[in-house]
């Protein structure tokens, strides 16, 4: 008895949130009336009137958000589904997956950015292995204190290392929200723009289920200190994202992320020397970015 009473006392210790029902964790951000209940299932859709987003109540600092999303069917080139997480301010954090429209028969692809500081161009795109349309697929990002990895149905597609004492910035001591959108995009998501919206296919719908966040939430407002000293792991409390064995990806994880990058990745900034003459710092000294 008193060692299940120690393990539950040990999780309200650790402060998680974790649900799979929508209006638990997030509440409509804007055009209520393009959003769609169908039992379980939650609709967002653009027209040429709106698109519509939607943000979590609370914001976090560490762990784990996820979310299962089946993309918009058919010609969808000029929209952009965007899952992310995100702190407020112009020196904000942010962590983003951008899924870009394509036309009928494309690849759909995946865009991933990192923003520190304020300052993102980080840019990384790859083609998914699989037809986003057809099925429900989920899409996570992990945070702690030594990596940000972004996953998709649990392969590792990429991941920000810390590399603080390499003199780089690392986002680490602000809390963020987590937000999902859809809009109209067609002036750069499709082929560079080349490709616009057609809105005779309209209306675009992007369908969600199972939300999960598995992490340390935050009360609003609290400063950076507070939340650093809230989520972080000491001698009184032990969080999961804090493990030693999740400071850094595992042999498995090393080799699902190479494979990813070799045969799916279409554009990475760290290699693009026309917008950098000079490589990005944290770009020379990443073993996987």
């Amino acid at each position: 008895m008193s060692k299940m009473l120690g393990l539950f006392v040990g999780l309200l210790l650790l402060g998680l949130a974790a649900s799979v029902k929508f209006d638990e964790l997030f509440q409509p951000g804007w055009a209520m009336d393009h959003f769609i209940h169908e039992g379980e299932l939650l609709k967002l859709k653009l027209d040429n009137y709106s698109g519509a987003g939607f943000g979590s109540k609370s914001k976090y600092m560490f762990g784990k958000v996820a979310i299962q999303l089946k993309l918009v069917e058919g010609d969808s080139a000029g929209t952009v589904t965007a899952f992310y997480m995100s702190s407020d301010g112009p020196t904000h954090n942010e962590f983003d997956f951008e899924f870009l429209g394509n036309t009928s028969g494309e690849p759909y692809s995946v865009q991933t950015n990192v923003y520190v500081n304020g300052v993102g161009n980080r840019e990384q795109r790859l083609n998914l292995w699989f037809d986003p349309t057809k099925d429900f697929h989920t899409y996570s990002i992990f945070w702690n204190q030594r990596q940000v990895v972004f996953e998709v149905d649990g392969t590792p597609i990429r991941v920000h290392t810390n590399l603080e004492h390499k003199g780089i910035p690392f986002p680490k001591d602000q809390a963020m929200g987590v937000y999902s959108s859809i809009w109209n995009a067609d002036d750069w998501a499709t082929q560079g723009g080349r490709v616009k919206t057609d809105w005779s296919h309209a209306p675009f719908f992007v369908t969600y289920k199972d939300f999960q966040i598995d992490a340390c939430e935050c009360p609003v407002p609290v400063t950076s200190t507070a939340s650093a000293n809230k989520c972080n792991s000491s001698e009184d409390k032990k969080y999961w994202w804090d493990e030693p064995t999740l400071s850094e990806l595992n042999l498995h994880q090393s080799h699902q992320l190479m494979w990813v990058r070799a045969n799916h990745m279409v554009y990475d900034y760290c290699t693009d020397t026309a917008r950098f003459p000079v490589t990005p710092a944290e770009c020379v000294h990443h073993r996987h970015n």
